[in-house]
């Protein structure tokens, strides 16, 4: 008798086993690429994990690259193959190039509608820099930018916090450099700590960057390059950053984990990064290993207008030559990128501004801080320039690296920097 029931216990299992493979089986799978890696990469291995646990008919198969040239190189030779993924993480700065490229498939009013999306849904900072000549090749995931942390201890101090606890005093650059001063010597060796000495010039550019739009700047409109004023209005910019680090109010030629460690150590007042490292600064406090309180706001208004360097993680289709995504798997993709859109609470964590606005004016965002404090940012985000040498790891990229961030640390003038900036960038569009 047991004999017998012990049998029948293995055949029912068998068959519970088989129905579920059967199960699994049947899901419609979508091969996914992402770059993403630390924190932001344990965030949405998550989300995939509970989209796969939840979903009754798609399965997520995720693979991560290694983030930057690496990733864009092998997007784009996958699809002149006609392989790759069916969706990926693509940067809206990367846009004009993945159109020029041929690298993207462009999504319809069709496939938006059949997940219940639309451009209502999105900041039109985000929505516009999605689009290229009038067609989306984005859903935006997030806004990330760069800001301001600050610690409330010795901002307090110096009297230059409100009741809130926020920052004040610090609009206009006048202003801020007098804060600079005041922060800088005793137990904070510096104001404000940043990677000054960033081998990939991108701290050092989305500084320079945003500066430059606060001032009503254009680094590029068609083929021209700092045309009229804007030249003179980006030499501005780097002279205003530059006398940070000559002054020594900002350290000079540090890196980015060293820019990171000034600030976490108590020795530079404030800290200008992504919004990417919020997640380090809510461990270390949770873990007790920060030592002082802290908060984060957007980059104080410094010149003419509000304005702030961003980007955004977008979701993306590959045009795959001659083998294209076929329409049953652009449904899936749909269904997925719509289910990451409404649940990206759980990628604010990372630091990020919700994309969809849902998310972001929901109650529970409201509750996360310091992101619903400087979530505003959102409305006066500035993209990079729309141009296939601009964004993430491209020919502007370097060219600040090359120049900008020389001047920035007292290596060559502003002026003589600008002026070989322009001419890098006129021939990188020839």
């Amino acid at each position: 008798m047991r004999t017998t029931r012990l049998l029948a216990a293995i055949a029912a299992g068998f068959v519970m086993s088989c129905a579920a493979s059967a199960f699994a089986a049947d899901k419609t799978h979508v091969v996914w690429w992402d770059f993403l890696s630390g924190g932001d990469g344990i965030r949405m291995k998550a989300m995939i994990g509970k989209f796969n646990a939840e979903s009754p008919d798609i399965q997520i198969d995720a693979t991560t690259l290694e983030w930057g040239t690496p990733y864009y190189t092998k997007v784009q030779t996958s699809a002149a193959v006609g392989q790759g993924p069916d969706v990926m993480t693509y940067h809206l700065s990367r846009m004009p190039l993945g159109v020029a490229s041929g690298v993207l498939r462009p999504f319809t009013d069709q496939d938006l509608a059949s997940v219940g999306l639309s451009a209502n849904d999105y900041f039109p900072s985000d929505w516009d820099a999605a689009h290229v000549d009038g067609k989306l090749y984005g859903v935006p995931l997030d806004i990330h930018s760069i800001i301001l942390y600050y610690n409330k201890d010795v901002l307090g101090k110096a009297g230059l916090l409100d009741a809130a606890g926020l920052p004040k005093g610090l609009d206009g650059i006048a202003n801020f450099n007098t804060a600079l001063q005041k922060l800088t010597g005793g137990a904070t060796q510096y104001g404000v700590s940043f990677a000054t000495g960033d081998n990939s010039g991108a701290t050092n550019w989305r500084i320079f960057y945003t500066l430059l739009n606060q001032m009503g700047g254009t680094l590029m409109d068609g083929d021209k390059v700092l045309d009229g004023s804007n030249e003179q209005k980006a030499v501005k910019a780097t002279e205003a950053i530059a006398d940070w680090v000559k002054q020594g109010w900002a350290p000079k030629n540090t890196d980015y984990p060293a820019s990171i460690a000034l600030f976490t150590s108590g020795k530079a007042a404030m800290h200008i990064n992504g919004v990417w490292e919020v997640p380090t600064m809510v461990d270390l406090a949770k873990n007790h290993k920060l030592g002082f309180a802290w908060g984060a706001v957007q980059i104080p208004t410094l010149f003419d207008h509000q304005a702030t360097w961003a980007d955004s993680h977008s979701f993306a289709i590959p045009a795959r030559k001659g083998n294209p995504v076929p329409a049953e798997k652009v449904a899936a993709v749909m269904k997925v990128i719509a289910w990451m859109n409404r649940n990206s609470i759980m990628w604010a964590s990372a630091g990020h501004i919700p994309a969809y606005r849902p998310v972001t004016e929901s109650a529970a965002f409201r509750d996360m801080q310091p992101n619903a404090t400087y979530a505003a940012l959102a409305k006066t985000a500035v993209f990079d320039p729309r141009s296939k040498i601009a964004g993430v790891a491209s020919p502007v990229y370097d060219a600040c690296n090359n120049f900008v961030q020389p001047a920035i640390n007292g290596q060559m003038g502003a002026a003589d920097a600008i002026s070989q900036m322009k001419s890098q960038l006129e021939s990188d569009l020839q």
